[in-house]
């Protein structure tokens, strides 16, 4: 077996990658101890490049489709055996580096965790989370072998990506930071997010020598807790637009609330008592109120009037029979 094994490596080879794996970004030619023989031939297909690395020095970059001679001092047969006090290995020794050309489409990336940040308009802590998917293509080989590779084996996409993968939640998290993007403007700022996103990482991918020819963020979502808090503030959102459109402010519906609650709640109607310091019933409190806010304001037309009394209907504040004696004291006025 070895005897055989010396005897290949002694004759010129045809050397390809095929079948290209389309997992791999960077590939090395697998020649036993690296001795390539001189007018030994490399076939390079369309789509793919090779890099040849003699005597630990990039020595050429074969970018272009064709067939291209290997000129090494690998002698076949004499220089093995002048190499006999080195086991007949020679130090001549070449390395060929087959490399991906065409373009890497949508590798998907997605946040592991939420990214936290502060809402801008809300000021609410936003735990969101984000995918996508980004497209690349390896410009500079050398570049790319030289200063990240390495002498590997083999790269894999999946290698890349996970790279990347780190880079893409570290520049979404820091533009989100920054912008304290309101929630609610997410989805119509998601193309300028990106851009700001793509922006950065194009420094990183030319450093690589690869250039990102597409990113893109295709949906986000935010946990259970921010959802939380986003239907709290459209409630109160909804409440204090109600309220207003009624003729009275948010502060006035919400004392109009606690006080009809606490109205109908004994235990509530004496706590409340205690701390108001106050000597009047809640149900005498409540009905009070009421009569101020049933009753028209001062250049207040009709129409606002009965908006009014809607609303205090809707929050159960006045009977059904309140509701209609008033309205229609209101509308004979008309």
């Amino acid at each position: 077996m070895a005897f055989l094994n010396f005897l290949k490596r002694q004759f010129a080879s045809v050397i390809a990658w095929q079948p290209q794996d389309p997992d791999l970004l960077l590939w090395k030619y697998p020649a036993l101890t690296d001795e390539l023989k001189n007018a030994s031939k490399i076939i390079v297909s369309p789509g793919q490049g090779c890099i040849s690395v003699y005597e630990g020095k990039i020595i050429d970059v074969l970018n272009a489709p064709g067939t291209y001679y290997l000129e090494t001092s690998n002698v076949p047969f004499i220089t093995s055996l002048l190499k006999a006090a080195q086991f007949f290995e020679s130090e001549h020794k070449v390395l060929l580096y087959f490399y991906r050309k065409s373009e890497v489409v949508n590798q998907g990336w997605g946040t592991a965790s939420p990214i936290k940040y502060i809402d801008h308009e809300y000021n609410i802590p936003i735990q969101l989370s984000a995918y996508g998917n980004f497209s690349y293509q390896l410009t500079d080989a050398e570049k790319f072998y030289t200063e990240y590779a390495g002498s590997g084996i083999q790269y894999t996409l999946k290698d890349f990506q996970e790279l990347i993968q780190g880079r893409i939640i570290q520049f979404l998290t820091s533009h989100l930071a920054e912008q304290r993007v309101p929630y609610n403007t997410i989805d119509s700022q998601i193309h300028a997010i990106a851009d700001a996103v793509r922006a950065q990482l194009n420094t990183i991918f030319t450093t690589l020598g690869v250039k990102l020819t597409d990113f893109r963020i295709e949906g986000n979502s935010f946990d259970d807790e921010t959802v939380t808090r986003i239907g709290k503030i459209a409630d109160v959102t909804a409440d204090a637009k109600a309220a207003h459109e009624a003729g009275l402010n948010y502060s006035q519906l919400e004392k109009l609330r606690a006080l009809r609650d606490a109205a109908t709640n004994e235990g509530g109607m004496a706590g409340a008592g205690v701390a108001m310091g106050a000597g009047l019933s809640m149900g005498k409190m409540f009905t009070d109120s009421i009569q101020d806010e049933v009753q028209p304001k001062k250049n207040e037309d009709e129409i606002q009037v009965l908006k009014r009394l809607k609303l205090l209907l809707d929050e159960n504040l006045i009977t059904p029979a309140e509701y209609e004696e008033k309205k229609k004291q209101v509308l004979d006025k008309m």
